[in-house]
C-alpha cells in the first residue's frame, strides 16, 4: 500500500474538488427534486385521472430505469442531438445543455423527484383519518385541509424514508464520473488510479470519503427526526 500518494498536495486538491462537485450535485438535485415533489405528490393522490396518471407514468418510468441510463440519455442523447447542438447558442432553453454539470443535475433531479413523489404520496394517503375528520369538523376547506394538516404531517412522517433517498443520491452522484467533463469523488479516484496505478489506495480513499459524508447526513437527519418526529417517540414511564 502506498497511501503517501493520497496525501500529496495535488492528490488532496483533486479529491477536494471531487467532494465539492459531488456535494454540489447532491444539494442542487435533492433541493429541486424535493420542491417539485410536493405538487406532484398532491397530483399523484388526486382522484382526477388527468392529474394523477401523468405523474404515475413519470414515476413509473424514472423508478423503473437505472439512473446511469438516464444520465446517458440526457448527456450522450439529448445534449448530443444535432438540433440541440445547432441551436443551443440561440435558443435559451437549450443553452444549459452545453454544460455537463447541468445534464447530470437534470438526470439526478428527475430521478430523486420521482422517488420522493411516491414516498410523499404514500405518506399523504396514510394520514390519520382522525386528523382529517377533526379538520373537517372545524370547517376547513379541502385546500386548507391539505396545506395545514395533511401535507405538514406527511412531510414529517416521510423524513426517515427521505433520509435514505438522500443517502442513495449521494452514492448515485458517483455516476457523474461517467461524464468526461466532471470530476467528482469517484472521478478523482479514477484519475489517481490512471496516474499512479494504485487502484486500492485510490478507491479505498473514495470509499472512506463517501462513508464520512454518509454518516454526516445520517447524523443531520437524526437531529431533524428528533425535532420534528418527537411526538412519535415512545413515552418514558
Amino acid at each position: 500500500m502506498q497511501f503517501e500518494v493520497i496525501f500529496e498536495p495535488a492528490t488532496l486538491k483533486l479529491f477536494g474538488q471531487g467532494i465539492l462537485v459531488s456535494l454540489k450535485l447532491l444539494f442542487i438535485s435533492v433541493t429541486i427534486g424535493a420542491v417539485l415533489s410536493i405538487p406532484m405528490a398532491i397530483m399523484r393522490v388526486s382522484r382526477n385521472k388527468w392529474l394523477s396518471t401523468p405523474v404515475w407514468l413519470y414515476t413509473y418510468v424514472m423508478r423503473g430505469t437505472p439512473m446511469l441510463i438516464q444520465v446517458y440519455l440526457i448527456y450522450y442523447g439529448v445534449a448530443q442531438l444535432e438540433f440541440v447542438q445547432s441551436n443551443w447558442d440561440t435558443v435559451p432553453l437549450l443553452i444549459p445543455f452545453k454544460d455537463a454539470l447541468f445534464c447530470c443535475v437534470l438526470a439526478f433531479t428527475l430521478n430523486t423527484c420521482a422517488y420522493t413523489t411516491e414516498m410523499l404520496a404514500g405518506a399523504i394517503r396514510d394520514t390519520n383519518h382522525g386528523e382529517i375528520e377533526a379538520a373537517r369538523a372545524m370547517g376547513m376547506s379541502r385546500r386548507q385541509l391539505m396545506w395545514r394538516i395533511v401535507l405538514p404531517s406527511a412531510l414529517r412522517r416521510t423524513l426517515p424514508a427521505y433520509s435514505n433517498e438522500v443517502i442513495m443520491m449521494l452514492h448515485g452522484t458517483s455516476l457523474a464520473s461517467t461524464v468526461p467533463a466532471l470530476m467528482d469523488i469517484t472521478g478523482a479516484a479514477r484519475s489517481v488510479y490512471s496516474d499512479f496505478y494504485l487502484p486500492f489506495e485510490a478507491f479505498i480513499t473514495a470509499g472512506a470519503i463517501y462513508l464520512v459524508l454518509t454518516f454526516t447526513l445520517v447524523w443531520c437527519f437524526k437531529l431533524a427526526e428528533r425535532r420534528w418526529l418527537a411526538y412519535l417517540q415512545p413515552r418514558k414511564a
